[in-house]
């Protein structure tokens, strides 16, 4: 059974847990999970006899009016059975095997109806297990008096009927009333009760479907009782629910160690990534290298590949991840022009522009004290800050336009996503709204937008097309691309998203990044040859969690298909 061939790898994964319980408690009421018990126990006494019995019993009871008499169920037709059953099994309905009794809600405008020491279980307290716990509110003998209640036994087996709980089941280990919303089975002797909840469980989603549609999904008392299903030997019913509880507890304990060894994983990724990107760089090159050999052994969850991307990030814009770069350029002989030559050529061409009109002049900033540099450059870098850098820090307008069918491209915050703007998805506007909107910003190839407004607040991404557009909440940064790198100082902006959400955005239902806190982030500014040999090498290192990414989602898809294989072996 390729089920319990792959079983052990089908738990390596928590989210497989629920669906592989679902899968064996499918093979089990089909007595597929007790064939060898079968073959060893050759001699029990089969359902059909327990039935008959039962017949006797049943007419005993009905007559000491211990249990209603009911209106006789349809017999079974072919379409009604949806699989094959063992020999000694009879196919019979729920309503046959127990005395089955919805619940009441006593008069809500009879105050004293409730506070007393009669449990009332209402749906959403049903665990799935045994309720050994008093009820969140109970009722007292006047309103069990009073009202179509019925007093459910300790033993009795709890199914939900309503909305979202519906299949939600439970034994009582206590006594107890219900509301509507639950149905309650004393089961007949042909039956154990702990049996029975486990079929109910079973029969979860045929229940889910038979309730959909309407307002307020529900299934009904009569659609319970006339569910089909196979009966075992009563021997063998206490089999199935020890092969159960033996392959649920080896789940659980799987499950348990899966996510243990996941939480292990994740603490040894976020505390080596910590270490590296506060080390020195020679440290950094020596942890990093350390790292690098076992990337396939700790980064096989997609959150650790993501805290990757972020740690790849940091090192990139320390300068951390070019160490090598830089010994190996001196040793050459080239020369590199320092960063702060760079920043002297901005200021300058920015006093050009001022003087030709094309930008306006800003105050000054206040200038980066020593207290305030989160961590040391190397040599050739300097520390400065976005408006000193770039010569547009601007954004566009954040009021609606009225959208057309063609026009004008115009994109809005949805559009922008950490690995592109969605250009095949993008909005249009007429000649007049773009012409007022794309006056004020300007953007161009090159420019970054960052989301500005709502839960992407922060999000980068560079503008790649060649051709006027307008864009609604963000802001657009614009600089010498000659001088900074356009895909640089969309890494820097990446790497700056996280503290730019804790620390940067205005509160409030929606966060806000302004502009003035946007040209106020400190930017760590390297040497141009530099920044293009950061970007190449965070590309590579991207590309390498591009293909961390397809591995795991190569061996989710494998385990999908097993999973899809034991599926299509039950049914």
């Amino acid at each position: 059974m390729k089920l319990l061939e792959h079983f052990k790898e089908l738990t390596l994964h928590p989210k497989n847990a629920q669906e592989l319980k679902g899968l064996i408690l499918q093979l089990a009421v089909q007595g597929k999970l007790t064939r060898k018990w079968r073959e060893e126990n050759p001699d029990v006494e089969p359902a059909s006899v327990l039935l008959k019995k039962l017949e006797v019993k049943k007419k005993k009871l009905i007559q000491d009016k211990q249990i209603r008499k009911e209106q006789p169920l349809e017999p079974i037709y072919e379409e009604d059975v949806i699989s094959s059953i063992p020999p000694s099994w009879e196919l019979v309905r729920l309503g046959e095997i127990g005395d089955w009794g919805a619940g009441a809600t006593p008069s809500r405008s009879r105050s004293d109806y409730y506070g007393g020491n009669i449990n009332w279980f209402k749906s959403g307290e049903l665990n799935n297990g045994i309720i050994d716990y008093n009820s969140e509110e109970t009722i007292n003998e006047l309103a069990l008096k009073n009202s179509s209640l019925r007093l459910n036994k300790i033993g009795d087996v709890l199914i939900a009927m309503y909305g979202a709980t519906i299949g939600k089941t439970a034994i009582l280990a206590v006594e107890g009333t219900t509301n509507q919303a639950i149905c309650a089975c004393t089961p007949f002797a042909c039956i154990s009760n702990v049996y029975l909840h486990l079929l109910l469980k079973a029969l979860k989603g045929k229940f889910i479907d038979q309730g959909e549609g309407g307002a307020q999904p529900n299934i009904s008392r009569v659609k319970i009782r006339n569910q089909v299903f196979g009966l075992p030997p009563l021997e063998e019913q206490k089999a199935i629910v020890e092969v159960v509880n033996q392959l649920f507890a080896e789940i659980e304990q799987l499950e348990a160690l899966t996510k243990e060894r996941i939480q292990l994983k994740s603490d040894f990724v976020t505390s080596a990534l910590n270490q590296i990107t506060q080390a020195g760089e020679q440290d950094t090159s020596t942890q990093w290298a350390f790292l690098q050999q076992h990337f396939g052994t700790f980064f096989t969850e997609k959150e650790n590949i993501k805290k990757l991307r972020e740690g790849i990030l940091q090192l990139a814009v320390q300068g951390k991840l070019t160490h090598h770069w830089r010994s190996t350029t001196r040793l050459s002989g080239v020369e590199v022009e320092p960063a702060s030559i760079l920043l002297a050529k901005i200021k300058a061409e920015k006093e050009q522009l001022i003087k030709a009109g094309k930008i306006k002049k800003e105050k000054p900033l206040t200038e980066i004290s020593e207290d305030k540099i989160p961590y040391e450059l190397p040599e050739e870098w300097v520390w400065s800050d976005i408006e000193s850098v770039c010569n547009k820090v601007t954004d566009g307008f954040h009021h609606t336009p009225l959208k057309l069918e063609s026009g004008f491209k115009y994109i809005s915050a949805t559009h922008v996503k950490e690995d592109g703007i969605l250009w095949n998805e993008c909005l249009f506007i007429g000649e007049k709204e773009h012409s007022e909107l794309y006056k004020k910003a300007k953007p161009s190839k090159g420019d970054i937008l960052i989301v500005n407004r709502g839960a992407g607040c922060g999000t980068p991404a560079m503008v790649d097309i060649d051709e006027p557009f307008s864009f609604q909440n963000a802001a657009l940064i614009g600089f010498n691309q000659s001088l900074i790198d356009p895909l640089f100082m969309n890494f820097y902006v990446l790497q700056k998203r996280s503290e730019i959400m804790e620390n940067f955005t205005n509160g409030g239902a929606q966060p806000m990044l302004s502009n003035k806190i946007l040209k106020t982030l400190m930017f760590p500014f390297p040497p141009i040859a530099e920044q293009q040999a950061i970007v190449e090498k965070v590309n590579g290192l991207f590309a390498l969690c591009d293909q961390l990414d397809q591995e795991i989602e190569t061996h989710q898809n494998t385990q999908e298909h097993w999973m899809e294989s034991c599926l299509r072996e039950v049914v």
